[in-house]
């Protein structure tokens, strides 16, 4: 293994750009997933179509994503982080501001699909990215920054397309929209081209990772990676049953106004940005399995409170924001015990891979929960996101032997 050395400051310097970079295309990638929500309405109106025809549009976005994400791992571990990056911001902006601009509803799906397809490079990029260049006393704060950002992006999103669309329609807003992505890609192609060369600060020798590994399928699945694609599935259901159906679910078992509810969701959503913020601080010195462990615990204990008791409006709001205080503060600990246990290399196509495990819940989530709801279980989409929490902490336990670059 190979590491050249920079002076402290210029190391820190250096990784700090990094991070914003990189934590700035989360930002954009977030803003785009989410640029179309706020203006359904007006979207569906205009073309004509029902919203299930419009939800195509989700669907078609959601299977791109997902069928070329381990793909796109791939390309980065062969190219370079930078340019795949650079790629998925001028797809996304391109596909969002052609989708503002054209006539053909199906052409609009279509175009909803290049977004995918551009949405699917930034967890193998990004994670590749803060591997590879930021020191590894500094990573673990690296990943809460970066995952905070695609959590701001997100939450900006709507206000934003709002305030656009009153001024200049939705397909002015959409256009409007695609100008950042766009010229951050322009950035990272000219002046940040420093920031993200092809070869890593980091890196093992030539063909040692693929040799061990036995290439690319080996290695991704190889029993430790499919465990840790396991973990994050899980770790997703938990976190779309909470984001997604925590306060129908409060409103339903509980009796509590709808208003109270969301008051409860909403804690949970702040307090969970909170908490990727404040997890970055104690993964460089605590074990980062031990702090998933506990903070699943959390979580699941707060969940199955909620499912099987009614402690009014004041219990539901403590018990989801202290849930999303944990898991926002295990999410950066998640990071690093995937990237414990990759070889030097591989990270864009281990970390593509196991985040696919979002897109799986993605699909059967709310299938899941959904029949909870309907078949008049509302407690049960608690007792699943216990349920996911504890399983998951099992993968922990069994998923952190690392894989051996040579």
């Amino acid at each position: 293994m190979t590491e050249t050395r920079l002076p402290l400051a210029a190391a820190h310097a250096g990784d700090t750009r990094v991070i914003v970079a990189v934590s700035a295309a989360h930002f954009v990638s977030h803003y785009f997933i989410l640029a179309l929500p706020p203006v359904f309405e007006m979207v569906r109106a205009d073309f004509q179509v029902t919203y299930t025809e419009l939800g195509f549009a989700l669907i078609v976005f959601n299977i791109a994503c997902a069928v070329c994400q381990t793909p796109a791992g791939v390309l980065v571990d062969r190219i370079g982080a930078r340019r795949v990056l650079v790629f998925g911001l001028v797809a996304g902006a391109v596909a969002l501001a052609a989708s503002g601009l054209v006539g053909s509803f199906w052409l609009f799906v279509l175009l909803f699909g290049l977004g995918g397809l551009g949405s699917a490079v930034y967890h193998p990029a990004d994670y590749a990215a803060l591997s590879n260049r930021v020191a590894a006393e500094r990573i673990g704060r690296a990943y809460s920054i970066h995952t905070f950002a695609g959590m701001l992006g997100g939450a900006v999103a709507p206000p934003v397309m709002l305030f656009l669309q009153s001024q200049i329609g939705w397909r002015g807003a959409f256009v409007a929209s695609a100008l950042p992505g766009l010229a951050l890609a322009a950035y990272l192609s000219t002046v940040g081209r420093d920031l993200l060369p092809v070869e890593p600060r980091t890196q093992a020798p030539r063909g040692a990772a693929a040799a061990k590994s036995g290439g690319s399928v080996r290695l991704l699945t190889s029993p430790v990676i499919l465990i840790n694609f396991v973990f994050f599935a899980l770790f997703a259901v938990f976190q779309l049953g909470l984001q997604t159906y925590s306060a129908v679910a409060l409103a339903a078992a509980h009796d509590l106004p709808i208003a109270a509810a969301s008051l409860a969701m909403t804690a949970y959503l702040l307090l969970s940005a909170v908490g990727v913020l404040l997890g970055g601080l104690p993964v460089g010195h605590v074990s980062p399995a031990l702090l998933t462990v506990l903070a699943m615990l959390v979580v699941a204990a707060c969940t199955v409170t909620l499912g099987i008791a009614n402690l009014g409006t004041a219990g539901a709001v403590l018990l989801l924001g202290m849930a999303g205080l944990a898991g926002g503060m295990s999410m950066p600990a998640r990071d690093m015990i995937v990237r414990a246990v990759t070889p030097p290399g591989a990270f864009g196509k281990v970390f593509g891979f196991v985040t696919t495990g979002f897109n799986l819940a993605g699909v059967a989530g709310p299938v899941m929960f959904g029949l909870l709801m309907d078949h008049g279980h509302p407690g049960g989409v608690f007792l699943v996101v216990a349920a996911a929490c504890l399983l998951s902490i099992a993968t922990v336990a069994v998923g952190r032997k690392p894989i051996a670059p040579a």
